[in-house]
């Protein structure tokens, strides 16, 4: 399957299959807010997602992807450290907000701290049409958050 993908990139197929898995990572994310947020516990729907993801995702990573290089380890490790407290910092959230407001703020700071992570770290140069276009973006899924934060 790596291969198949590695042939793929850079073209329309390829474009079309990112697209379609965006799509469905944002449908995945709504929906796991969403049951974290439902009528359980948020932190008993968040274990038992994130046991379901590991439990369906480890044949895939085992069986159809390659091994990464020894050098990738201590970042691998470092991201899932970071994913963990990121998770943890959501679920706390849930237990002190209405959904609409806690899910707008956890999506509309994805783009910015993508961008600005970039621009800091790796030096990433962005035009001022860019930095306009995830302002925009933000801004406004803050202001969705503000608006319902203002009628809870």
């Amino acid at each position: 399957m790596g291969d198949w993908l590695a042939s793929i990139a850079g073209t329309p197929d390829g474009a079309q299959l990112a697209t379609l898995l965006a799509l469905m990572s944002a449908a995945a994310h709504a929906a796991f807010g969403a049951l974290q947020k439902g009528k359980s516990d948020p932190w008993l729907a968040r274990g038992a997602i994130d046991i379901f993801i590991f439990l369906l995702s480890m044949p895939m990573a085992l069986f159809l992807v390659p091994w990464p290089e020894p050098g990738l380890w201590p970042y691998l490790l470092g991201a899932l450290g970071i994913h963990f407290v990121y998770k943890i910092l959501v679920a706390m959230a849930y237990e002190r907000a209405a959904y609409s407001v806690v899910y707008p703020v956890i999506r509309g700071t994805g783009p910015l701290v993508t961008v600005v992570f970039a621009f800091l770290v790796f030096g990433e140069r962005f035009s001022g049409i860019q930095w306009l276009g995830v302002a925009v973006l933000s801004g406004g899924i803050f202001a969705l958050a503000a608006l319902n934060l203002k009628d809870t």
